[in-house]
């Protein structure tokens, strides 16, 4: 279980376009350990809408938001990566992320409905990387190059073939 990190010195700070109150609901709803730490809302007449600054931390990590409006937008050059320990877990953060409006993409990368990257990858996928055989760790590379979402039943028949 991982431990909130009241010290840590480098936070990710995202920018929304209206929308951070409500990804910082969605996203703390889907992680344990997951709480909304601060909102502080822009001031009428500040030239904005909705949050000033947001603090979250899911599963431990510390995260700052805010509404800024449509200057900057995400891409795929940042996403959060999400180890999970089965099919149940990949299933359970990929429908969640991608209901809305969210986009799937490949090899286990989709974009949630504020357009934010994440990776949603199987620990099985992560220890092969670390730890498999070459031939067979290419078979597994060979067999995720094909999907979306990461179904980690076939991820292991092809590494095990």
């Amino acid at each position: 279980m991982s431990m909130v990190a009241t010290n840590q010195k480098i936070v990710p700070f995202l920018w929304f376009n209206g929308k951070a109150e409500e990804a910082m609901k969605l996203y703390t709803s889907l992680f344990a350990n997951s709480t909304i730490e601060a909102i502080k809302k822009w001031d009428e007449g500040s030239g904005f809408r909705g949050v000033m600054v947001g603090t979250i931390v899911i599963d431990g990590l510390r995260v700052n938001m805010f509404d800024a409006g449509p200057d900057f937008t995400f891409s795929e050059a940042v996403s959060f990566f999400v180890t999970c320990k089965d099919q149940e877990e990949v299933d359970k953060y990929w429908n969640a992320l991608t209901r809305d409006g969210g986009e799937e993409s490949q090899c286990g990368w989709l974009k949630d409905k504020f357009g934010f990257s994440w990776q949603i990858v199987p620990a099985f996928m992560i220890d092969k990387i670390n730890n498999g055989e070459p031939k067979r760790l290419g078979q597994l590379m060979q067999a995720m190059m094909k999907m979306r979402k990461l179904i980690v039943a076939d991820l292991e028949a092809a590494y095990n073939k």
